[in-house]
Formats: C-alpha cells, sequence, structure tokens
C-alpha cells in the first residue's frame, strides 16, 4: 500500500480530472443525456487505467533525464523511493485492466485500445526522435471522446463523426498547453539534445504558438457546437473555457516561468469541467423539451 500511494502521487493521480471530462462528453453526447451507469463505471475505469499505465510508464522511460533535470532529480524513481520493478509492474496491472474494462464496453472498444495503448505508451519515446512530441500527447488524450462515443453506441452509428470534432479540440488545447508547461525544460532539452519545440523556437514564439493552438481548440469545440445543434449552456461553457485560457496566457506572460505551475495545475485543470458541465447541461435541457 505504501509503493501504491506513492506511484499514485508520482503520477499524480488526481490530474486525471484533465482528459476525463472530455471522455465523459463524448459518452454523454453518444447516449443524449447520462448514460447508464454500467457504461458509465467502466468507462471512468478505462479512462483511469489508460491515464495511470501512461504516466508511470513515462516516469520509468524517463527517469535518467529526470535524474539530470534540477526540475525533476527529486522525483521518486530518481531517488529510489519507488522500486523500477515495482512500477513496471504497476504499468502492466493498469494496461491489462485498461484493455479489460474496454472489453466490458464492447468487444469493438477492445480492439481499438490496443492502438490506443501504443499512442500512449509510445508518447514517451517521441521526445528523443521529434519536436512533435507535444502533439503526441495531445493525440493520446484526443482519444477519449471518440472511444468513449463508440462505448455507447457500440459500433460506427450516424454521428460517428461528432467525436472527432470534440477530440480535435483536446489535440489543440493539451498539446498547447504542454507547449508552455514544456518551457521550464528548454535549457535541458538543449543540453540533453532532447527534441522539443520550445528547445528549437524559443520561449517567446513558443508562447505564441500555443496560443494559436489554443485558438485553435476553441475554433473546433465551437465548430463541435454548431454541427450538434448545442444551445446556450454548451455556449455560455465555452465562453468561460476561452476566458481561462486567456487568462492562462496572460499569467505566463506576465509572470514568466514561475507562473506555469499555477496556469497549469489550477488554471488549466478547469477548462475540461466548465466545457463538459456546459455540454451536459445543454443536453440535459435539450431531452427536458423533447420529453415535454
Amino acid at each position: 500500500m505504501s509503493q501504491l500511494c506513492r506511484v499514485l502521487r508520482m503520477i499524480r493521480f488526481e490530474h486525471s480530472v484533465f482528459a476525463l471530462p472530455f471522455a465523459l462528453g463524448g459518452a454523454w453526447l453518444a447516449a443524449k443525456g447520462i448514460p447508464n451507469l454500467s457504461d458509465f463505471f467502466w468507462i471512468v475505469l478505462a479512462a483511469v487505467f489508460a491515464r495511470n499505465a501512461a504516466m508511470a510508464f513515462n516516469r520509468i522511460v524517463d527517469r535518467k533525464f529526470d535524474a539530470s533535470n534540477p526540475r525533476t532529480a527529486e522525483r521518486e524513481l530518481v531517488t529510489g523511493t519507488i522500486r523500477v520493478s515495482w512500477t513496471k509492474m504497476f504499468v502492466a496491472v493498469n494496461v491489462v485492466l485498461f484493455v479489460f474494462a474496454s472489453w466490458m464496453l464492447a468487444p469493438i472498444c477492445a480492439w481499438f485500445s490496443i492502438p490506443v495503448l501504443v499512442i500512449l505508451l509510445g508518447y514517451s519515446y517521441l521526445k528523443r526522435w521529434t519536436i512533435l512530441c507535444h502533439f503526441g500527447l495531445g493525440l493520446g488524450l484526443a482519444c477519449s471522446p471518440a472511444g468513449a462515443w463508440l462505448a455507447i453506441s457500440k459500433d460506427f452509428l450516424p454521428g460517428w463523426a461528432l467525436p472527432l470534432w470534440i477530440g480535435g479540440g483536446v489535440l489543440a488545447w493539451v498539446s498547447g498547453f504542454d507547449l508552455l508547461y514544456s518551457l521550464q525544460d528548454m535549457e535541458h532539452d538543449r543540453k540533453e539534445k532532447l527534441r522539443s519545440i520550445p528547445s528549437l523556437l524559443g520561449a517567446s514564439r513558443t508562447r505564441a504558438l500555443s496560443l494559436v493552438l489554443h485558438i485553435l481548440a476553441i475554433f473546433l469545440w465551437w465548430t463541435f457546437g454548431e454541427k450538434a445543434g448545442l444551445g446556450q449552456f454548451y455556449w455560455i461553457g465555452l465562453a468561460l473555457v476561452a476566458a481561462l485560457l486567456l487568462c492562462e496566457h496572460i499569467l505566463i506572460q506576465v509572470g514568466g516561468l514561475t507562473r506555469i505551475p499555477l496556469a497549469f495545475f489550477q488554471v488549466n485543470s478547469w477548462v475540461g469541467p466548465i466545457w463538459f458541465f456546459g455540454l451536459a447541461l445543454d443536453l440535459h435541457q435539450t431531452a427536458a423539451i423533447l420529453a415535454g
């Protein structure tokens, strides 16, 4: 239990909030409201198991670079607080549980869980090969809305393209905030010859690219809302999300690198929940009108 608690702290288990709301959004969209309890249960578990495996695997793969980085030198696998063998077992168990949870949703979800795992685990190696590593992380999280939609629909039914617009927004949003977060390691990446956009473009151009990606995310979520015929609650939620992203950029522009933890772990963490509650309230209102 001690090792488990330490691993959960290491992977920041509480930050599952980043991806989960968009997975739930895909589920709510497919169900046109609240999905049945069984599907909801297995979707949540699948999302959590997938993130657990990806984060722990990333810590294993990157422990050499973490040791040479002052920002990450105290991480548990570097200091030996957590055993590497135990963490590998944790990854394996979560991989198996993710595939099992996907199978409980539908056999087609289990088959798709394999390429999703390749993306989630393969992301950890991208920084060694390409500056597009930030988009690998975004792609991993972008799979969740379509996966949850498929988990409810059980097949490619009419409307299957709608969650792809959500996922596109997630891809742009996650890649954008990962660019900002990676500014902290810009000099370390250059020293270790790791490939990242900040190490190539520098801080100011990276911030500009991040802003462009976040504008793109809002555009894609706006397009999704138009195509899905959503109403006022969704648009209010999207406006609040846009305000949060703007606040995030202002914080970093004014406060510099010292403001990145605040922007990343507090301001940015509200994007998913606010977007989801706007969607859920809108779908609930639509269902109530149709029922009436």
